[in-house]
């Protein structure tokens, strides 16, 4: 009986996961050319990424170490704020 019980837990696990669903970004920048503005600016390892309805917020480490904390503006892709080495 133990031997059936993990592929019917596994089936349903598998059976209950639901797809992600993209959404209509319009005319706003994706989340990858918002990391390729950070990544320009210094960042090089990403702890976190959170879109906030007119701008993504990206957090990480650039090369020395240093946290940085990198804002970008979702409709142009211009760095609105910017905080490095705290």
């Amino acid at each position: 009986m133990r031997n059936v019980i993990l592929p019917i837990v596994t089936a349903l696990a598998l059976g209950a996961a639901t797809p992600a669903v993209a959404f209509d970004s319009g005319d706003q920048i994706s989340m990858e050319n918002a990391l390729g503005v950070a990544t320009g600016l210094g960042v090089m390892t990403v702890s976190y990424t959170q879109f906030q309805g007119d701008q993504w917020e990206i957090k990480g480490r650039d090369r020395a170490g240093r946290w940085m904390e990198v804002y970008v503006d979702s409709r142009t892709g211009e760095v609105r704020h910017m905080n490095r080495g705290w």
